[in-house]
C-alpha cells in the first residue's frame, strides 16, 4: 500500500503520518490494510498541487494507492484580497489530483469545508443540503469539491470544520497563548459550529479509505457550540487563570463574511462506515491532555 499526502506538513497532513506510523489512533486501530503503508508526505512547497505537470511526476514516482489531499490556502481574509491563489490552490489543485487518481486508478480522498454553505439557518447542514458559499475561500473549495466529483469516479470528499490538532496553528492554541499573556480575552458567541479534533477526523479518513464507499462525507466532533463557547472550554480544561467574555461578530470586522451557523450533520458516516466522532467536549480534553504531554 502505498499513500500519497500532499500538505503534509500542515496540522492535518502531519497526525494523519503519525497516526499511519504507530498503527493506531485514540478512537483505536486503523485498518489493516493500512500497517506498514509506505507513505509519502509533501509539503506544499514540496509539491505545488497547482502544477499538473509536478502532479503527475510525483504519482509516477510513487505510483499510489490513495491519495490524500489536506494541501488548501485557508487564510480566509487572504482569500479575499488574493483570489487568484485561493482558486489556484483550493480549485486548480484538486483538479489536478483528481485527474491524475483517475489516470492511475487510485482513490482521492479530498477535504473540505463547512464553507462551502451559507451560513444560515439553525439546523445542521446534511451532505445534501444545497451548498451557498458566502466567501472566496467556500467559493474556492466547492470549486475544489465539484472538480474532483468531475475528474476522479474513485472519491472521498470529507468537510470538516473548526479543526484542531497537536500540530501547527489552530485555534486552542491560539486561545491558550492569549489567555496566558493576556488574562481577560473577548470571543465572538454569534458564530456555532462544530469543533474537530483532528485526532477523530484521521481515524475516520482511514475507515472510509478502505472502502469502495465513494461520495461527500461531513466529519466533525459531535455537539455543536459557539466560539465563545469553546474558548470557555479551553480555558477551563488547560487550567489558565484568565476570563472570556462574549462579544459579537460585529464588534470585530473581517474582510471574509463568517458563517453565523455553520453545523454539520455527519449523516453519511452514521449510514456507511459509522459515526464515531467524539463528543466535541470530550475530544477537546483528550487533546489537552496529549498536548500536555508533548511539552514535557
Amino acid at each position: 500500500m502505498r499513500i500519497l499526502i500532499t500538505g503534509a506538513k500542515g496540522q492535518l497532513g502531519t497526525q494523519l503520518s503519525e497516526i499511519l506510523k504507530i498503527g493506531k489512533t485514540e478512537l483505536g486501530d486503523i485498518p489493516e490494510c493500512f500497517i506498514g503503508a509506505e507513505v509519502y508526505g509533501y509539503s506544499s512547497k514540496e509539491l505545488d498541487v497547482s502544477d499538473l505537470s509536478a502532479v503527475r511526476a510525483a504519482a509516477a514516482r510513487i505510483k499510489p494507492d490513495i491519495i490524500i489531499n489536506s494541501a488548501a490556502y485557508t487564510n480566509v481574509d487572504g482569500c479575499e484580497t488574493d483570489r487568484d491563489r485561493a482558486f489556484r490552490v483550493n480549485a486548480l489543485g484538486p483538479r489536478n489530483l483528481a485527474m491524475v487518481a483517475e489516470e492511475i486508478g487510485a482513490r482521492l480522498i479530498h477535504i473540505s469545508t463547512d464553507y462551502v454553505f451559507s451560513g444560515t439557518g439553525n439546523v445542521p447542514f446534511a451532505e445534501y443540503d444545497l451548498t451557498d458559499p458566502q466567501s472566496i475561500y467556500g467559493k474556492s473549495k466547492l470549486a475544489g469539491e465539484e472538480n474532483v466529483k468531475t475528474f476522479c469516479s474513485r472519491h472521498f470528499i470529507v468537510r470538516t470544520s473548526w479543526l484542531y490538532g497537536l500540530y501547527g496553528g489552530n485555534f486552542v492554541k491560539t486561545i491558550m497563548k492569549a489567555g496566558k499573556e493576556r488574562g481577560a480575552l473577548q470571543v465572538v458567541d454569534d458564530q456555532t459550529g462544530n469543533p474537530t479534533n483532528v485526532e477523530d477526523l484521521c481515524h475516520h479518513i482511514l475507515k472510509l479509505a478502505e472502502t469502495e464507499e465513494y461520495g461527500v462525507y461531513h466529519c466533525t466532533g459531535a455537539g455543536e457550540c459557539s466560539w465563545y463557547d469553546f474558548a470557555s472550554l479551553i480555558i477551563e480544561y488547560a487550567g489558565i487563570e484568565a476570563t472570556v467574555a462574549p462579544v459579537s461578530t460585529d464588534q470585530f470586522p473581517r474582510p471574509a463574511r463568517r458563517p453565523a451557523y455553520s453545523s454539520l450533520d455527519n449523516m453519511m458516516l452514521r449510514v456507511t462506515v459509522g459515526d464515531n466522532m467524539r463528543p466535541w467536549q470530550d475530544a477537546l480534553k483528550s487533546f489537552m491532555i496529549s498536548f500536555e504531554k508533548m511539552q514535557q
